[in-house]
């Protein structure tokens, strides 16, 4: 359904509520996210590659969506007064490994790859293939120079519109994927429908979302232990909002973003 501002607010001080009722899961989820962060970049430092530390932490920030479905499920426990218990929500996220959120994961990593496929070529083609000594010699070059005052803008440019497309088709499908009994496809077309129908709160979000993952990457990934959980129940909040509950002709209904229309429209057909 279409949403408002104050919707993603009050989604927001939910999703703090939540994280203060079980801060324990969203802790361990948070500390998954920020050790894979801290693994990727060391490995990168170890490869003498440390040039790509910043486009791989900012690519890494794309596969949140799929490191909170704990989250989500935490969430869902909560708001249908259900027990909380380390063996549901784990279980219910390795239930998840034969179905449809698996290829949403996969659509995340394509997505990642796509990011750091067009890092590399724009590096190629304002760089050339020099190499980097460290980091700092990196940052150096790039600050500096015409080529890589160029390199920077349209790699941010470029990484915005993907960002925006991922942050699309997976800001809806992933809790609805764990939410209900969907096909993937579907997932994504509501999701994406969510997002054109109100596209003010739902990109407000996105930018909510990408400023508080790189101000908390900052101190080596610290700030995500609280900033990933908080995210990853609102996010499941805005969820609830935006798609209302199962129908029972077995398919997801939102609201027609028309605001002439009187009656809500299918999401897709299953």
């Amino acid at each position: 359904m279409v949403i408002q501002v104050e919707d993603i607010v009050d989604a927001l001080a939910e999703g703090l509520r939540d994280f203060r009722r079980a801060p324990q899961y969203g802790l361990f989820f948070g500390a998954i996210y920020a050790l894979g962060g801290l693994f990727i970049i060391l490995t990168a430092s170890a490869l003498q590659m440390s040039y790509l530390s910043y486009p791989l932490a900012a690519g890494f920030a794309l596969v949140g969506p799929f490191i909170a479905c704990g989250l989500y499920e935490v969430s869902r426990r909560i708001e249908g007064n259900q027990p909380l218990s380390w063996s549901a929500v784990l279980g219910v996220i390795w239930a998840q490994r034969g179905k449809e959120i698996a290829w949403m994961a996969f659509v995340v990593l394509f997505v990642m790859i796509m990011w750091m496929y067009q890092v590399r070529l724009l590096l190629a083609l304002f760089l050339g293939f020099q190499s980097f000594a460290s980091f700092g010699e990196f940052v150096e070059t790039v600050i500096s120079t015409p080529e890589g005052l160029m390199f920077l803008a349209i790699g941010h440019v470029v990484g915005a519109l993907l960002s925006v497309v991922l942050f699309s088709l997976t800001v809806i499908s992933f809790p609805l994927l764990m939410d209900q009994d969907r096909d993937f496809i579907t997932a994504m077309i509501t999701s994406v429908r969510a997002v054109v129908a109100s596209p003010v709160p739902m990109i407000g979000w996105a930018l909510v979302v990408t400023v508080t993952l790189i101000i908390s990457m900052v101190p080596a990934f610290v700030g995500l232990l609280i900033t990933l959980p908080v995210l990853g129940h609102t996010t499941w909040h805005i969820y609830r909002s935006c798609v209302l509950p199962e129908a029972p002709a077995d398919t997801v209904q939102s609201v027609d973003p028309s605001p002439s229309s009187s009656s809500s429209a299918p999401a897709a057909s299953a």
